[in-house]
């Protein structure tokens, strides 16, 4: 695990002392994009960040599966470093917090076998965003989400860029986010005025056209 900076540490999440789990992960081992990969596994960390921390049987019936699969694959996680298990009253209810609330893997693609390990992990979040984003259309127009109406849905734009700018257009992207990636919100805050949103950066070089065609 590396961090960008050391901004992106979280001061005490847990009111413990010391310092807190790292919000950016950069991943550049092929092992741990292949694991992150499984759908499940993906939906399970992204719960552990929603939630702040939860257990196994709260995991199951959120994601509508069985407690002992959801054991199995948040210890998966842990196995590759990307959530731990907490302290609790019993060794049943002992909940489960993320490591990282934010992972890039910029440059894992620099042998084959990283490339195609980023493949699949591009894949399978590019599908999940997409059904987020239909979840998000048949809920869009109800009275309860009218602050959203205007403000969350899908933007494109195209740009004519050279590589060097795209980069900088990335690098402006993610320190626009980092604040937000960075801080901890206590949970009934976060229930009275907020909600969690998913915001993917897409860019993605086309095939240029035929001249004069």
């Amino acid at each position: 695990m590396s961090l960008e900076s050391p901004e992106d540490v979280i001061p005490d999440p847990l009111g413990q002392g010391g310092t807190g789990p790292p919000a950016r992960r950069v991943l550049d081992d092929p092992v741990v994009l292949r694991a992150l990969a499984h759908p499940l596994r993906l939906s399970l960390h992204r719960l552990l960040i929603r939630e702040g921390s939860c257990s196994a049987a709260y995991a199951a019936r959120e994601l509508g599966i069985s407690q002992a699969l959801a054991s199995h694959h948040l210890h998966q996680l842990s196995k590759y470093g990307f959530a731990e298990q907490l302290p609790g009253r019993d060794r049943r209810e002992r909940p489960w917090r993320a490591l990282s609330t934010s992972t890039t893997w910029l440059g894992a693609d620099t042998t084959d076998e990283g490339a195609v390990a980023a493949d699949i992990l591009e894949q399978t979040l590019a599908e999940q965003s997409i059904s987020n984003l239909l979840e998000w259309q048949r809920r869009r127009r109800s009275p309860e989400q009218r602050d959203w109406h205007d403000v969350a849905g899908l933007d494109t734009s195209l740009l004519y860029l050279t590589s060097e700018e795209a980069d900088e257009l990335g690098k402006a992207f993610d320190a626009l986010c980092r604040r937000f990636i960075t801080r901890r919100i206590d949970l009934e805050e976060r229930a009275a005025h907020m909600a969690p949103v998913e915001l993917t950066l897409m860019l993605v070089p086309l095939t240029p056209t035929t001249s004069g065609s």
